[in-house]
């Protein structure tokens, strides 16, 4: 199980450990490997599943938990202990960290603290112990358009969709466009919920109840649509954005978010927690322009600056009289990525719900999509098609055994 932590919890208290337990069994990253409820037996537990981490709850009995971590930390030391407590006491904490814990955690547990230990102690193993068994990181990729109509929303979910459909891949896909996205229109798909609910239920948001929220397409990704109704007035704030986004991590492999083109602070935070940002134009005058003086202002912000990549979608339009050379030359950057234009095949895509790697995979423009999801993935866009294959496969396999 590469890239999966490996866990074992200790909690006497069956009710908090069942807390624990549903808070943490849902998260792609984290294999629950064994739970004990009792101390004394929690030793011989860890020394015969040997997990990563051992999540050791002190509230049953703090001095029996106590030696408990020096036990695990003596017997099994390529185990990390973390600690969890509704106390908060100093004496508590310095107790335990002598005793060999990595990290102390206030009960009840909030998911984002619990990633934020995870990948601490990622950082410091690896600096001692390599890269073996570290958690499976995740990948943000934004796509934002220079202008209206240049196909940002058609490029994000067909990006998602191939990415998807990749064996070993989760995508979930965020419609930011909070007044006008029409991601559900391109995957056909009436949601129950909507990122709305999500942001009014901020204050008990957990993996499970964001999970809920998300629909499921056939092609595998998952969508958190923009709100049903126009009404603007429960706003969504940067922080909510910032927490639906880390829930989102620590169990997808890959998010797309699809923001608007107001570029506000909703989309530049989305922008800023992402790994790559896809600035989407075509070769025409008015988005060349746009792509001069978004660049400028990205330029500004050091968490935004290095991230962006320039992709030209539509090329082959009759009426476009700009060059790639030209455009090239106006822009004064590389330009990642250059979508041919296949108006009929598109339009019968989003006509019919059904994403490009399912209407049409073997298109030219679907091929190219697949590569850039391959490139902004760090795969071979060969693994990609493969991956897509073996699903084709194994869908006719199941209806030919079927008959």
């Amino acid at each position: 199980m590469s890239g999966v932590v490996r866990l074992s919890i200790i909690d006497p208290n069956e009710a908090t450990r069942n807390e624990l337990k549903n808070m943490l069994i849902g998260v792609d990253m984290v294999w629950l490997e064994a739970e004990c409820s009792r101390y004394e037996f929690f030793t011989e537990v860890v020394s015969q599943t040997k997990p990563d981490i051992a999540l050791i709850s002190l509230d049953a009995n703090p001095e029996m938990a106590l030696n408990l971590i020096a036990h695990v930390t003596r017997d099994l030391p390529s185990c990390n202990v973390i600690v969890v407590s509704s106390s908060q006491e100093g004496s508590l904490i310095l107790k335990a960290m002598r005793n060999g814990a990595k990290e102390f955690l206030g009960f009840p547990l909030v998911l984002e603290d619990f990633l934020s230990a995870l990948n601490r102690i990622q950082i410091t193993s690896g600096k001692s112990e390599g890269e073996h068994n570290a958690p499976r990181s995740s990948q943000v990729i934004t796509v934002a358009g220079v202008s209206g109509g240049v196909g940002c929303t058609s490029l994000a979910i067909n990006l998602a969709c191939c990415l998807a459909s990749h064996d070993h891949n989760s995508v979930a896909v965020i419609d930011l466009d909070l007044a006008l996205g029409d991601t559900d229109v391109w995957l056909d798909i009436i949601p129950d919920y909507t990122i709305q609910d999500v942001a009014e239920n901020i204050s008990r948001l957990d993996y499970s109840l964001l999970k809920r929220s998300l629909t499921k397409h056939a092609c595998g990704a998952f969508l958190l649509p923009r709100p049903v109704q126009m009404d603007m007035s429960m706003q969504i704030t940067t922080e909510v954005l910032r927490r639906i986004i880390a829930l989102l991590r620590a169990t997808f492999t890959h998010l797309v978010i699809d923001v608007s083109k107001s570029y506000n602070s909703l989309d530049l935070a989305a922008m800023e927690l992402s790994d790559t940002v896809l600035l989407t134009a075509q070769l025409d005058l008015p988005c060349l322009r746009n792509v001069v003086r978004l660049s400028q202002f990205f330029d500004t912000n050091d968490h935004i600056a290095e991230k962006i990549k320039v992709v030209m979608n539509r090329l082959g339009l009759e009426d476009t009289q700009i060059s790639v050379s030209k455009a090239l030359e106006t822009i004064g950057r590389e330009i990642f990525c250059q979508i041919p234009n296949d108006y009929a095949t598109m339009v019968e895509s989003r006509n019919n719900g059904i994403p490009l790697v399912m209407q049409a995979p073997k298109a030219k423009l679907t091929r190219t999509i697949m590569g850039l999801a391959a490139s902004v993935s760090g795969e071979s866009a060969s693994e990609q098609e493969d991956s897509v294959s073996r699903k084709k496969k194994s869908l006719f396999g199941f209806l030919n055994n079927s008959k």
